[in-house]
């Protein structure tokens, strides 16, 4: 087996360069006179839950000429609650999807992608690498969420794809929205000129109550129940330290210019154990390693009730940064004195900023997007994460990337039975840290 190498600050660097735009401009063109306004860029979403329904809102508020041609999800009666939402605030002008490109089912986005120029990919994570491997097979501009994978199988498909993509030059924006947030953006470039020195630790957090539990309903096969209740199975979502928290991992990743060499850590179920929690931890405390010896450390947790705390924090050895989603950006040396305070006032959305810069490069018929690399190679790392606190153990990078174990179903189908299934008593199995094999 060809084993996959971090090639961390090398890689980064060449990603990180495409993922602030600008630094390549090579033209590629598609169908219709888009710059002149003669034609409509046409969109498809794959996944119509709220975010495909809000990704598709921030691309009609672009202010381009963009009509909505297809949608896909494997339930009909989200895809028609997107819908309504959808051709309510837009109506027909905007969405001009027939009965026959709502896409119900496993297999519909072949489809959907098929009769788009730019593809919206929203589904649960771990039908990502499928979704975004078709998109690039099509040659489509792309909007997608992350994670983008749920093991490290899904990763390295990802990564393939992605060099294609970049091949064909094909924009690739992946909703890590930081990327796109001024403070993170005026913050990080600071620090990488060098206002606290060398960074030689850190810390970030997503520590909520959790989200929303979907229970088991009559009639549903153990396919429908799991992909209704996706949140709390890995095959999905990857647990919630990548559906979460690989926001702030990205960030660790993006200040120390690449990604870790190895990780340790904690996890558990403490409060959220119920038959509707399915197999995820709901904690996870970890060490990750980078390659100069910098230990950042990690912690995600959904304790309802408990205090919250979502940011990111590092000390270099001049000073100290802190930054969070609520355009907060700070810079200090060690005796209090401030090196920079970024005014978070009227900053724009990250959000819509994503699909402001996407459509704009599409319109002028700009290549200037390659985010794919990047977010694979963070979801892999919370993976790597993940990894270390489902064993207990001390995992590598390349231990982690090149693992063969895949937590996907053999096959898609409402009859299909998952990998991990209830037992007598409706409960499920879940890592034991110690006994637990990850790689």
């Amino acid at each position: 087996m060809k084993i996959i190498k971090n090639n961390q600050r090398r890689d980064f660097l060449k990603t990180s360069a495409l993922i602030t735009g600008g630094a390549m401009l090579s033209p590629f063109s598609l169908p219709g006179a888009y710059a002149a306004g003669e034609d409509a860029i046409k969109i498809a979403v794959i996944g119509c839950g709220g975010r495909g329904t809000g990704a598709v809102f921030q691309a009609f508020e672009t202010g381009h000429n963009i009509k909505l041609v297809a949608m896909a999800d494997a339930f009909k009666d989200r895809l028609d609650q997107s819908y309504e939402r959808i051709f309510k605030k837009y109506g027909k002008d905007k969405v001009v999807v027939p009965e026959e490109m709502k896409l119900v089912g496993f297999d519909g986005y072949k489809k959907a992608i098929e009769a788009a120029d730019v593809v919206i990919i929203a589904t649960p994570p771990g039908f990502r690498p499928d979704h975004f491997e078709e998109a690039v097979r099509q040659e489509k501009q792309i909007f997608m969420e992350k994670p983008v994978a749920t093991d490290a199988v899904g990763i390295r498909r990802v990564l393939a794809a992605a060099e294609i993509a970049r091949e064909k030059k094909l924009n690739v924006v992946v909703g890590l929205q930081r990327h796109y947030q001024d403070n993170y953006i005026q913050t990080i470039d600071r620090i990488h000129d060098g206002a606290i020195g060398d960074i030689i630790g850190g810390q970030v957090f997503w520590n909520d109550g959790g989200v929303w539990v979907r229970e088991r309903q009559p009639g549903q096969t153990e396919m429908e129940y799991q992909m209704r209740n996706w949140y709390y199975f890995n095959w999905l979502c990857g647990d919630h330290i990548t559906e979460q928290h690989v926001h702030n991992i990205d960030v660790a990743n993006w200040v120390k210019n690449g990604y870790p060499v190895k990780a340790e850590g904690t996890g558990g179920r403490t409060v959220r154990r119920g038959k509707d929690h399915g197999e995820i931890f709901d904690h996870h405390v970890v060490l990750f390693t980078y390659e100069d010896g910098t230990v950042i450390h990690s912690e995600c947790r959904h304790f309802p009730g408990a205090t919250n705390r979502v940011d990111e924090g590092f000390q270099g050895t001049k000073g100290r940064a802190y930054m969070n989603a609520g355009h907060t950006g700070r810079l200090s040396d060690y005796k209090g004195n401030s090196l920079y305070e970024h005014d978070g006032e009227n900053n724009a959305n990250p959000y819509q900023v994503e699909h402001d810069k996407l459509f704009a490069a599409i319109v002028k018929g700009e290549y200037k997007f390659a985010d794919a690399e990047n977010a694979a190679k963070s979801t892999m790392t919370s993976l790597l994460g993940r990894n270390a606190t489902y064993s207990g153990k001390v995992i590598t990078w390349d231990e982690a990337i090149n693992s063969d174990i895949s937590l996907m179903p053999e096959r898609l189908a409402w009859d299909a039975m998952p990998k991990v299934v209830p037992n007598e008593e409706g409960y499920y199995a879940f890592a034991v840290p110690g006994k637990t094999k990850v790689v």
